[in-house]
């Protein structure tokens, strides 16, 4: 079956998009870590993927946290053929600051690498760039984001790979379209 996955951080909405996207009652939770395995929800004639959260956890041991990071790796080489899409949820307040201080430390950050591995298996990935309505500055917040996931500003420029949401809020129109959208590409190709 044809599926759309939702991967990113811990804590950053995913489960909580995915509950306003599709209506279905899906566990979340304040603390990171809530969704430890990979959860398939039906929905509408796909189906939608919620991947665990990862980086770092309180409480959770340094060999968990890379046991569920190669999980996610191999389920999406092992599923690639089905996955139409991919959204990348990010917090879109803390996003910048998470990259830069891996960056500083002479590391790839997780979503850098997360968001090219996706482009390397010619999967379409979408950023969901969640919490936008905890944000000073909207544009210069996603040109940010657009930025450091190697898209040159400003971030209109990539209205098929960067959408502000709010999932608490359910504000989420846009990227409700543009599934919409990307998904009757996918159709007419087919």
């Amino acid at each position: 079956m044809k599926e759309i996955i939702f991967a990113g951080r811990s804590n950053v909405g995913k489960s909580t998009l995915i509950r306003a996207l599709t209506g279905t009652k899906i566990p979340v939770g304040r603390r990171p870590g809530v969704t430890r395995k990979i959860l398939k929800i039906p929905y509408r004639n796909i189906q939608i993927t919620d991947m665990p959260g990862f980086g770092f956890m309180s409480g959770v041991s340094e060999e968990s946290l890379e046991a569920i990071k190669d999980n996610i790796v191999h389920y999406i080489e092992d599923n690639a053929g089905n996955i139409v899409l991919a959204v990348m949820v990010v917090n879109a307040g803390s996003f910048a600051e998470i990259v830069d201080r891996w960056n500083e430390r002479g590391e790839i950050p997780v979503e850098v690498e997360l968001f090219e591995f996706l482009q390397e298996m010619n999967i379409d990935a979408v950023v969901a760039a969640n919490k936008i309505d905890k944000v000073k500055d909207a544009d210069k917040t996603l040109d940010g984001i657009a930025e450091r996931l190697g898209m040159m500003p400003p971030w209109r420029q990539w209205p098929d790979r960067i959408v502000p949401v709010s999932a608490k809020k359910g504000e989420i129109k846009g990227l409700k379209e543009l599934i919409r959208k990307i998904l009757e590409e996918k159709q007419k190709s087919l």
